[in-house]
């Protein structure tokens, strides 16, 4: 047991570095051994547990998208046992992905060095992809929940309806990105509302009265 909680402390530790010196640095700061320098590790400590770049790259990526689902995972427990609705729910969920904070910016830089080194490789593209479709698999359910319990009409495609919203939010946040000035978060949230408003245009049933 130690040995494993070691080694998931070496990749914890090593992974932070990766995401500090692209933040500050950009991705072409990634190298292993500016990575065990900003890790405070030796460049052999760094190479037993990563051989490549694209390696380091890979769990950096991971990490982040584990604290989006934690997040997440938090705010639907908290929405529930408050008696929100989905679409409220999913509104405080699709605000995680975008740079609303330093924390939510650090990440979004990760996951912009990601999408650009993943043009370049298989391995990479495909953890791009799968990432991808899990977060529109949460947000279709999210879409056929409110199905369920009146939300949403009981025509909508909600596979259509949660690659929109999914391809929305993502454009929310790269227009934060690049424009944060431009975005206020109020802005931002109301933007959101409005976009999940086309589709949650009814009353949840289940929805705990005051």
């Amino acid at each position: 047991m130690p040995r494993v909680a070691d080694h998931d402390a070496r990749h914890g530790q090593i992974s932070d570095a990766v995401q500090r010196l692209i933040v500050r640095d950009g991705l072409a700061a990634v190298t292993v051994a500016r990575t065990a320098a900003e890790a405070g590790m030796s460049v052999g400590l760094v190479q037993h547990y990563f051989t490549a770049k694209d390696e380091m790259l890979l769990t950096t990526f991971t990490r982040v998208n584990e604290r989006f689902t934690a997040r997440v995972d938090a705010a639907v427990n908290r929405g529930e046992a408050e008696g929100l609705t989905i679409a409220a729910m999913l509104r405080q969920a699709l605000a995680e992905l975008i740079p609303l904070d330093a924390d939510r910016r650090a990440e979004f830089l990760v996951r912009l060095a990601f999408s650009g080194q993943a043009a370049h490789s298989t391995r990479l593209a495909t953890a791009q992809r799968e990432t991808l479709t899990g977060v529109r698999a949460r947000v279709r359910q999210a879409i056929d929940n409110g199905t369920e319990c009146g939300e949403v009409d009981k025509g909508v495609d909600t596979g259509q309806q949660a690659l929109r919203i999914v391809a929305f939010a993502e454009g929310l946040a790269l227009h934060t990105h690049i424009d944060p000035a431009g975005t206020p978060e109020a802005a931002v949230l109301a933007a959101l509302d409005d976009q999940l408003g086309r589709v949650f245009t009814g009353t949840c049933r289940q929805v705990r009265r005051s």
